[in-house]
């Protein structure tokens, strides 16, 4: 069977600029106010429009334009999410999600909106209508992680829902599980007397990991993502078997989220599954896509990094 060519394009967070390099350097040419590829090839956008570089808004603008004109697809990342329910009123005087606890990712965007307050809530009802996940058949796409159980809770609902946006925001809520661990991927907890300090400097008690090939047994910081380091102790066991496995028998998978150094070489982390993260959002740093036509094996040729 024949399948829809896809270019899927990891997180952009606000560098237009390198967006549209990649475009073209895929062979994406303008099209109106948009991009269009001469061979029918479409893209599938996989999160994080938002924060942290220049150009927020031009972003947007791309990403939406493609999408309503046929020529890609999108999904939501963790910034999306949290920026919704940074300003969703949680009924008790507060908000969803802490805008003091989010301040820093999302300043750049604000700043950028400023004196745009009606675009800024059209833009917020359209970051709502995003999946947060698509099954195309012959390939997957999710921000952080592909999860058949998150996803049972997930599928056919949406945080234009007010009663569900509020449920992923209840942490004792089993939507708040799925909706992390889709958007952000399963974590471990350190072991006892350690501490992780993520790439911002915020020491953190819990790491990310993987969530393919998972053992029996494992030192937690052997599982960890974007890269494993070492820290003596085990996984606990019940924690280790809620973690998600994906298979190698099932379709391709592609995300992004986990900032993957950028000097990393560009290859498939397993037979079937791509991260396509490669810390873009710093300004140096180039964005990464991959050509995808049908196959089940996932090459190192297929990855499209360029610089700037």
């Amino acid at each position: 069977m024949k399948h829809q060519p896809y270019d899927l394009i990891g997180d952009i967070h606000g560098h237009h600029a390198k967006l549209i390099n990649l475009l073209k350097h895929l062979g994406y040419q303008p099209h109106g106010s948009t991009f269009r590829h001469p061979q029918g090839r479409k893209v599938v956008f996989l999160g994080d429009y938002i924060d942290r570089g220049p150009a927020v808004r031009e972003t947007l603008h791309t990403v939406r334009g493609m999408v309503d004109a046929g020529d890609a697809q999108a999904i939501m990342g963790n910034h999306e999410y949290n920026a919704v329910a940074a300003e969703t009123p949680d009924g008790r005087g507060d908000f969803l999600r802490s805008i003091a606890r989010n301040k820093s990712g999302q300043k750049t965007t604000k700043l950028q909106f400023a004196g745009l307050d009606a675009e800024w809530e059209e833009w917020k009802l359209w970051m709502k209508r995003l999946p947060m996940f698509l099954d195309l058949g012959g390939l997957r796409a999710v921000h952080a992680a592909w999860d058949v159980a998150a996803i049972a809770i997930i599928a056919g609902r949406s945080i234009q829902d007010e009663a569900f946006i509020h449920l992923s925001a209840q942490c004792h809520a089993p939507e708040f599980q799925a909706v992390e661990t889709l958007l952000k991927g399963p974590e471990l907890a350190m072991p006892e007397g350690y501490l992780l300090k993520d790439k911002e400097g915020v020491e953190r008690h819990k790491v990310r990991v993987r969530w393919w090939d998972i053992p029996e047994d494992a030192q937690v910081s052997h599982l960890a993502m974007p890269e494993p380091f070492e820290v003596p102790g085990d996984a606990d066991p019940e924690e280790l078997r809620r973690i998600p496995n994906y298979a190698p028998d099932e379709p391709p998978v592609f995300f992004g989220h986990y900032w993957l150094p950028p000097e990393m070489k560009r290859a498939p982390l397993a037979g079937n599954i791509a991260c396509l993260d490669y810390s873009g959002a710093v300004a140096d740093n180039p964005l990464t896509a991959y050509r995808w036509d049908g196959e089940r094996m996932l090459s190192t040729e297929k990855f499209v990094t360029v610089n700037q």
